[in-house]
């Protein structure tokens, strides 16, 4: 089994990707040891002592590393445990945990008054904003819509990511204004 890599515009963070599906729908970001308990594979990574979070897309892995830590010398470690891993076939989740893509976050009650933005919104970020974002080791939430206010959550190498303010401001904010112009600003949460 050959396991690429791809670097991210995080610099603490790397894709694997091993070449199969990971995940058939949805994603799942883990930022704790404590959340990474769900999977033995997350579990194991965060083992390793120098990992600070663990994302599973649809086809690939990201990997990201504490501050100062040499990807040099985690590299090798991270490829041996996803090798390991996948030529064994466990499973991604322990059984309390299957089924679960995304979790707990605060989200905002849309009204229903907006359900067409809301809808307009959620389409763009499906159809233009996911697949860029996943191209980068990343995942993008919708967490609500609010006088004119859209919130989303960034996961992943986007999480934490040097260019994330950029990529929602000069990107995400400025595609969902032209397109839905109740849209006035977009934050993350």
């Amino acid at each position: 089994m050959l396991i690429e890599t791809e670097p991210t515009p995080n610099p603490a963070t790397l894709k694997f990707l091993p070449g199969r599906t990971i995940m058939d729908s949805g994603t799942r970001d883990f930022a704790t040891p404590e959340e990474a308990e769900a999977s033995p594979l997350a579990d194991a990574l965060f083992g390793l002592g120098d990992v600070t979070g663990v994302f599973f897309g649809r086809d690939f892995v990201s990997v990201t590393a504490g501050p100062g830590v040499d990807w040099r010398a985690l590299k090798p470690d991270v490829l041996s445990l996803l090798l390991d891993h996948f030529s064994a076939a466990m499973p991604l989740f322990r059984p309390v945990a299957a089924g679960f893509s995304v979790p707990s976050e605060p989200s905002f009650a849309d009204d229903p008054a907006d359900a067409d933005i809301v809808a307009q919104i959620k389409e763009l970020i499906d159809t233009r904003v996911r697949p860029a974002v996943a191209n980068d080791g990343g995942d993008i939430v919708y967490r609500g819509f609010d006088k004119g206010k859209v919130f989303l959550q960034m996961q992943g190498a986007c999480s934490g990511c040097p260019s994330s303010s950029a990529t929602l401001k000069q990107g995400i904010e400025q595609l969902l204004r032209y397109y839905v112009p109740e849209v006035s600003e977009v934050r993350a949460v």
